[in-house]
């Protein structure tokens, strides 16, 4: 119990920092609750929110199944999981060894943002690597069932509530500014984790 428990916080816990990194669906949101309103930038939101997860139930019921069909396909699971950690510490490291940067916000079109979120979240191709590496860490070998479920429920809530805090609060410029001062040792920062978190992946039995 304890154990699933670890991993369960661990997973979370790398799915949280990724909101700290700013990525494209995150710029979009700040983009449109400045252009658009708060109202637009939490409708898009709630989107990409719900969007994640459809990722992670997906990512659950079927790696779940291949774990319980294939004995060694948890080994290959964790190398990649630990390989896509190692590629986000170097983009994190790379993030903080260049200077100067801006936070390029871009603003969503269309009437029904909702569905925009939630079609550019299900068409990102690299949310399908993101959550492998989650489900690796978080799931492990023979999980309970109430342990996929938790990390879907979990997971799917903390997307929500992430992308509408940028909605709410980073579409503010005096944030904006403090998050760019802050963008180097941010992403140092960011570049250990993911690495402590990568080795723990590969080597954890």
């Amino acid at each position: 119990m304890s154990d699933h428990l670890s991993s369960l916080f661990l997973a979370l816990g790398i799915f949280s920092l990724g909101f700290i990194s700013i990525g494209p669906n995150i710029l979009a949101v700040i983009g449109t609750s400045m252009e658009r309103g708060r109202r637009q930038g939490a409708a898009l939101a709630c989107g990409v929110g719900i969007g994640s997860g459809l990722w992670a139930t997906m990512t659950v019921a079927g790696l779940s199944a291949l774990i319980t069909a294939y004995a060694g396909a948890m080994l290959a699971l964790k190398l990649v999981g630990a390989a896509y950690l190692m590629w986000l510490a170097w983009k994190a490291f790379r993030s903080a060894a260049t200077p100067g940067g801006s936070l390029v916000a871009t603003t969503a079109q269309g009437d029904n943002l909702f569905w925009r979120g939630l079609s550019v979240q299900m068409s990102n191709p690299k949310a399908a690597l993101h959550w492998i590496a989650i489900v690796a860490i978080g799931l492990g070998p023979n999980p309970p069932l109430w342990l996929g479920v938790a990390l879907i429920l979990s997971a799917t809530a903390l997307s929500i509530i992430g992308h509408l805090a940028y909605a709410m609060v980073f579409s503010t410029a005096p944030v904006v500014i403090f998050y760019q001062r802050a963008r180097r040792w941010i992403s140092a920062a960011l570049g250990v984790f993911f690495t402590l978190a990568a080795g723990k992946l590969a080597f954890d039995r």
